[in-house]
């Protein structure tokens, strides 16, 4: 079986002044389908730096990021931007909403983006997400009219709504109270269980590890354990 993700000796170097910081060092990993996956650790540990390896937002100094076989390192601009907006859904901590756009426009913007879908398409694609997401009555509203978990479902929503292979959040729950980001963790589940989505998303939180089918710990940039819930 091929690795939707596959990271093989992967380094991230960062120039500081005139020194360097490893943001990761020697990282090796394969991630299949469907699975449910959190990379865990400390602040500073190179969680993010790995998320935006694996999101195609950045390259590695050494080694190589495939997704579903492809090196992203030898990608034109073009093929990656084509990767991001078909295979790949971003659900980020801080939301990254539009605030003058509703939640409906939110949704329908990747679709508007990948320019393949009908006026009827959209509208039915969108509205079925929000139906999922329990957000259909607040479709007409602004995200700056919402509460921090609708925002995250949201979200949630608008990483979906392309029928992505691989959906990527960086602390979906840092920015909301425990009972909240466990119901967002929860809605997660659900997805990966009835799209077969897989979800790759960062954390440091203790009581969303215990959520995820498997824990890769980093620290130092380095994965010290990589093992199941």
């Amino acid at each position: 079986m091929t690795a939707v993700v596959r990271i093989s000796s992967v380094e991230k170097i960062y120039p500081l002044g005139k020194t360097q910081v490893h943001a990761l060092s020697g990282i090796d990993m394969d991630i299949q389908e469907g699975e449910f996956t959190t990379i865990a650790g400390p602040s500073g540990c190179g969680k993010s730096t790995l998320l935006n390896l694996i999101g195609c937002m950045d390259v590695p100094t050494s080694g190589e990021v495939y997704i579903e076989g492809l090196p992203i390192a030898k990608l034109s601009d073009r093929e990656l931007t084509k990767l991001r907006l078909e295979k790949l859904g971003f659900i980020f901590q801080s939301f990254n909403l539009i605030p003058v756009l509703t939640v409906f426009q939110n949704v329908e913007f990747p679709l508007l983006l990948q320019g393949r879908f009908s006026r009827a398409e959209r509208q039915q694609k969108v509205t079925a997400l929000l139906a999922e997401v329990d957000l259909t009555a607040q479709q007409g509203q602004r995200s700056s009219e919402l509460s921090g978990g609708q925002r995250q479902r949201v979200a949630i929503a608008r990483a979906l709504v392309t029928g992505p292979r691989i959906v990527l959040a960086d602390e979906p729950t840092a920015n909301l109270d425990s009972a909240t980001g466990e119901r967002i963790i929860e809605l997660m589940k659900t997805i990966n269980r009835t799209h077969k989505t897989t979800f790759i998303f960062s954390t440091h939180d203790p009581q969303v590890m215990r959520q995820a089918g498997r824990i890769i710990r980093l620290k130092d940039g380095k994965v010290v354990t990589g093992q199941d819930s």
